[in-house]
């Protein structure tokens, strides 16, 4: 058991080597390191500094777009061929209420409303379909639709899984490292984003919905008979865009939204060299604005940004090509942040900030700082004990103690991990509980000696009955990490994942590489006793 091939010796001093140069490549400056393309892990918010800010998903305005579109629903079902003739078509006490004028026609209407209480997701209903419309109907032929408890609660978590993936496309559009974003209890969401010192720009970004939708301009009323309290029932007034003086009654009818965008790019228009936005539509998308251009022709069409108008110019000649351009007294800079919001998505609701952080780069430096203290110390604690306790055999521990370590920075650096402050902690734990599966071995060492076994037989019998208890006891050691790893959020999944990879490279570390440099040991110098 203590003869090891050349070639195996051979890997295990190569893996160690390699490990400990990725190791030392975080220590190297950024420019070398990134010219050379080596990996490297990412400091954490606590160690850099960056932005921390807490997101909730407007819950109440989530309500209120599902009983509009709800409601615009119900209406295109009653204009689908054969029409259905209806009155009263409105949001009542959170429900949408509608009454069908023929007889005749209520089955029909029964039918078609009937469509609309389908389950949100009934991929993930496991055999219990979550509807999220229930249909009543006090009277005959007065229908109403209203929103089941259960789903809203469904709507409210795609929501919040269709928002977190939105904000990740946002904020690494911004070029950050390594944005952590995760869930927050039921509808919140944890943005932390290492090295953004200027947060203003990230709540920007992260505050606006970017709902764009293109509607026509009804010009059959003015802005001013509308702000008097007369506006048509399908048409509503609203505000320019970016604070510019002027309103306009638009259509609520949406003849193309946002959704059928694939590309938007900021640009400088070359006639007026005024910054713009272009846009390129799908093909569902073309297709329809192309025959609303082609009806519309010298009417106005209202480009629209969270409910306010950023243009909205005169349809002069059909638009076929799928694709265009927005203008609206834009810089360069806004240009390109509405671009950003465009190509990333809108948020399915609002989200309010409920907290923020800022945490500076010197506080960073402090963490950094007291972390390469407490591992120092440790460290230095950790060698002398083993050396002053076992002697040779605790030199040849101290030697795998630095390779565990050296290992654990290269698999951070090659699953270009987050390393955060527990993270450290996780480290600093780990150099006390490698040495441990040492202090079995070697006891159990000492125990066969007594019995007046031979130093082979000494030698064996120590890593032979040891590995059982080492296995069990880093197994114990692993479950808890996994349990803090699956159940844990932010920092304490930090901590787990250094922590787990710490037992896997101990393993390696204490029972592979010390045997090996035992058995060299013994092959060269022939002892007959322990050198402790």
């Amino acid at each position: 058991m203590l003869r090891f091939s050349r070639w195996y010796v051979a890997f295990i001093i190569v893996l160690c080597v390699g490990a400990v140069l990725l190791a030392l490549s975080n220590f190297l400056p950024r420019q070398t390191a990134d010219a050379l393309r080596l990996p490297r892990f990412v400091l954490g918010l606590d160690l850099q500094g960056g932005s921390h800010i807490l997101l909730a998903v407007d819950t109440l305005a989530l309500r209120k777009d599902r009983q509009e579109a709800l409601r615009d629903d119900v209406r295109r079902v009653f204009t689908e061929q054969p029409r259905i003739g209806y009155t009263g078509l409105a949001i009542q006490n959170d429900a949408v209420q509608v009454r069908v004028r023929d007889v005749a026609q209520i089955e029909t209407a029964r039918t078609r409303l009937q469509q609309l209480t389908q389950p949100v997701n009934s991929a993930l209903s496991f055999g219990n379909a979550t509807r999220e419309n229930e249909l009543a109907e006090p009277e005959q032929g007065f229908f109403v639709l209203r929103m089941t408890e259960a789903g809203f609660v469904e709507r409210v978590r795609l929501a919040v899984d269709q928002s977190i993936e939105i904000v990740r496309r946002r904020v690494d559009q911004l070029g950050t490292t390594e944005p952590s974003i995760t869930r927050q209890g039921r509808d919140r969401i944890l943005v932390q984003v290492p090295g953004l010192q200027d947060p203003q720009a990230l709540k920007s970004l992260l505050g606006q919905t970017a709902k764009l939708t293109f509607r026509l301009v009804d010009t059959s009323v003015s802005p001013e008979q509308v702000a008097q309290g007369r506006p048509p029932p399908d048409s509503e007034l609203l505000d320019a865009y970016n604070g510019d003086t002027g309103r306009a009654v638009v259509e609520k009818r949406v003849i193309v939204s946002g959704e059928d965008l694939i590309d938007a790019q900021p640009g400088f228009d070359q006639r007026t060299n005024e910054a713009i936005v272009s846009f390129r539509f799908n093909v569902n998308g073309s297709r329809r604005f192309a025959a609303v251009t082609q009806e519309n022709v010298g009417r106005p069409f209202a480009i629209v940004l969270d409910n306010k108008v950023i243009s909205a110019p005169v349809i002069r000649e059909p638009i076929l090509g799928g694709s265009g351009q927005i203008s609206g007294s834009f810089t360069p800079k806004s240009a390109n942040e509405l671009s950003i919001l465009l190509r990333a998505g809108a948020l399915p609701a609002p989200l309010s900030i409920v907290e923020e952080r800022t945490v500076g780069p010197g506080l960073g430096k402090d963490s950094i700082e007291a972390g390469k203290i407490a591992t120092y110390v440790a460290t230095i604690f950790v060698v002398c004990f083993m050396f002053i306790t076992y002697g040779l055999f605790g030199l040849f521990a101290n030697i795998a103690l630095i390779v565990h370590v050296g290992m654990i920075f290269a698999l951070l650096s090659l699953l270009s991990a987050t390393l955060t402050l527990p993270g450290i902690a996780g480290i600093v734990l780990t150099i006390g509980t490698a040495v441990d599966s040492n202090v079995l071995i070697y006891e159990r060492m000492r125990e066969e000696a007594k019995s007046g076994n031979s130093l082979v037989s000494t030698l064996e019998a120590g890593f032979n009955r040891a590995f059982a208890t080492i296995i069990d006891s880093n197994s114990t050691m692993a479950i808890a990490a996994l349990i803090l790893l699956f159940l844990g959020s932010g920092p304490v999944r930090g901590f787990a994942v250094v922590f787990l990879l710490g037992i896997l490279t101990t393993v390696v570390t204490a029972v592979t590489m010390t045997r090996m440099m035992i058995a060299l040991w013994y092959r060269m110098s022939r002892p007959k006793t322990l050198p402790f």
